[in-house]
């Protein structure tokens, strides 16, 4: 079974930069969706952005467009959220999660359901 562990989470301030990595298992090194998404409290996990592994295209919310990028670094398994120009608002749990591609419109999608493996999770919060 695939096993993911977040890092890098932490304090940032407005304006600033933060980076998360989630370390995979091997069983994800291939053909797979890997994908970041967030949780503010009493909400719902929302999606933040993900990755299609066979060629890097990657797909985002448009809350983050322009601000945050998911990348790869294939020979270790790891998935990377770089979180530029941060807000307040960006104050929350990430997850990391992999799952099966869904295709035909676009390989990878954002919705939390389509993702049976997950991380435990990693808090970044933001002041102003």
């Amino acid at each position: 079974q695939v096993k993911l562990v977040e890092s890098g989470g932490g304090s940032g301030q407005a304006g600033g930069s933060l980076r998360l990595s989630c370390a995979a298992s091997t069983a994800t090194s291939h053909a797979y969706c890997m994908a970041w998404f967030r949780q503010f409290p009493g909400k719902e996990r929302e999606g933040v952005g993900v990755i299609w592994t066979a060629d890097r295209s990657t797909w985002y919310a448009d809350s983050v467009k322009g601000r945050f990028t998911v990348s790869q670094d294939n020979a270790n398994n790891t998935l990377y959220l770089q979180l530029n120009s941060l807000k307040p608002d960006d104050t929350a749990m990430y997850y990391c999660a992999a799952g099966p591609p869904a295709g035909p419109t676009q390989m990878c999608g954002l919705r939390s359901a389509s993702y049976p493996f997950w991380g435990q999770g990693t808090q970044v919060a933001v002041s102003s």
